[in-house]
């Protein structure tokens, strides 16, 4: 178990977790703080949008902000254990302005990481707005400011936790030029979804945040805790097995690809905005009040945040290409069951970072594990709608991991993972998720 200084006020302590897992009785007076959860999620997904931060640091936004909403609640009315932040306890504050006045602390702290000066005016004002908003609703008094300190308390508390962990830091890369090694590639023409910037839809990007397996985990006792073999041997039969799967149900003209798992790859594309609607559906059908909403956003949002973190780790050792590199290489890489197309392009814009693991396939089996722990088991009945870049895809699941497999397929159609870099991420991520949901935020034992 990790174990970190908590915040008491102005003190410190030593978390000590339980190991039993239950749910929680529905309060009904709570549902309208249980609201207030779920739309500053919905408005931190906005601003990370706004902000541009792509999904990768978007994991970690997501994550900060909903433990300094789950510690904000918990010490009003202590429940589970904390993350980070323990109090001082104040039973009179108000959850509602708690939660608002966390996640609005963390998001300013954040904000000025990412984006253009027109981006952070721009998420800054739709952070304040909802905020203005949010503590609008809320009965000016004594329960109102308790709550507003908390809540301010907890947000400052991770702000501060997370003040040094490698996020800002990046590191040096450079490309190599060998058979099976990843370089930089081009989209398909057009890009897929769209994008403006002429200059950007060509693809060629350098890869992207290579020292974020350095960044510090959440949850794991550092990046490299569960490893991964490493994808197949170029002269496999696996190998041509994946490359032959992906070049053929991937491209962006497929004879093979069904409309279905051509909506299965767009639904998908959204990444850990997709999970947070589903967390958003479940947590809003089963009547979780606000401090078990808290609690399941608080997890599965760390799961996601550590799944990319050792995923990132694991990628930059094995630097594996990409299926659009490989395929129009096919001829070079010594297998004979793999024949080279210098003209094929994958469906979907690719992004730029190597193959192995699929870190969508990570985070997604992470937190289908995460959610099902916290809720009572892999069996669940939900229907979400999908959001930017491909709004309006409504895709209706009977279980978490049904959802996490789809997530990981998709890829695939996509034309931008190979299969066992979908597989072993999947594998990975149950990990990470299971050790998040063994560890964290457990019930207080009476």
């Amino acid at each position: 178990m990790v174990k970190r200084l908590r915040v008491f006020g102005f003190g410190s302590g030593v978390p000590i977790a339980g190991l039993a897992l239950c749910l929680t009785a529905v309060v009904p007076t709570s549902l309208a703080a249980a609201n207030e959860v779920a739309q500053w999620n919905e408005t931190t997904m906005k601003a990370i949008v706004a902000n541009g931060q792509n999904n990768v640091v978007s994991t970690r936004t997501l994550a900060m902000v909903q433990v300094a909403v789950h510690d904000a609640l918990n010490a009003i009315s202590r429940r589970y254990d904390a993350y980070y932040f323990e109090g001082p306890a104040e039973p009179a504050a108000s959850p509602d302005a708690a939660i608002a006045a966390a996640t609005h602390t963390v998001l300013v702290g954040v904000i000025g990481l990412y984006g253009t000066p027109a981006q952070k005016g721009e998420t800054l004002a739709l952070v304040d707005q909802a905020y203005a908003a949010s503590i609008g609703r809320v009965t000016d008094g004594p329960a109102r400011n308790k709550g507003v300190a908390v809540g301010r308390a907890a947000g400052a508390a991770i702000l501060a936790l997370r003040k040094d962990d490698g996020a800002t830091r990046d590191a040096p890369y450079i490309p190599a030029m060998g058979p099976g090694k990843w370089r930089p590639h081009p989209n398909p023409v057009p890009a897929n979804p769209p994008i403006a910037n002429a200059d950007l839809a060509r693809g060629y990007l350098p890869t992207a945040n290579p020292g974020w397996g350095n960044v510090t985990p959440f949850t794991l006792l550092s990046s490299s805790q569960f490893w991964l073999p490493g994808p197949p041997a170029l002269t496999s039969e696996t190998y041509a097995r994946d490359y032959n799967e992906v070049k053929s149900v991937g491209g962006k003209v497929s004879t093979v690809r069904t409309a279905d798992q051509t909506q299965i790859a767009r639904f998908w594309f959204e990444g850990p905005g997709n999970w947070n609607t589903i967390a958003r559906t479940v947590a809003t059908a089963r009547g979780l009040d606000a401090r078990d909403s808290a609690r399941v956003l608080a997890l599965m949002n760390m799961a996601m945040a550590d799944a990319y973190i050792a995923g990132f780790k694991i990628r930059y050792v094995y630097d594996l290409w990409r299926p659009v590199t490989a395929i129009r290489e096919g001829d070079n890489d010594g297998n004979d069951a793999t024949v080279g197309d210098a003209t094929w392009d994958s469906h979907q814009n690719t992004p730029s970072v190597s193959d192995y693991p699929s870190t969508q396939s990570t985070f997604s089996a992470a937190a289908a594990v995460a959610l099902a722990s916290a809720l009572g088991g892999d069996q669940a009945s939900f229907t979400v709608t999908s959001g930017k870049p491909f709004e309006g895809i409504t895709r209706s699941f009977t279980s978490f991991s049904q959802a996490a497999r789809e997530s990981a397929d998709s890829r695939v159609y996509a034309g931008i993972h190979f299969r066992s870099a979908c597989e072993d991420g999947l594998s990975l991520g149950r990990k990470v998720g299971e050790r998040v949901a063994k560890i964290y935020l457990q019930p207080v034992k009476k």
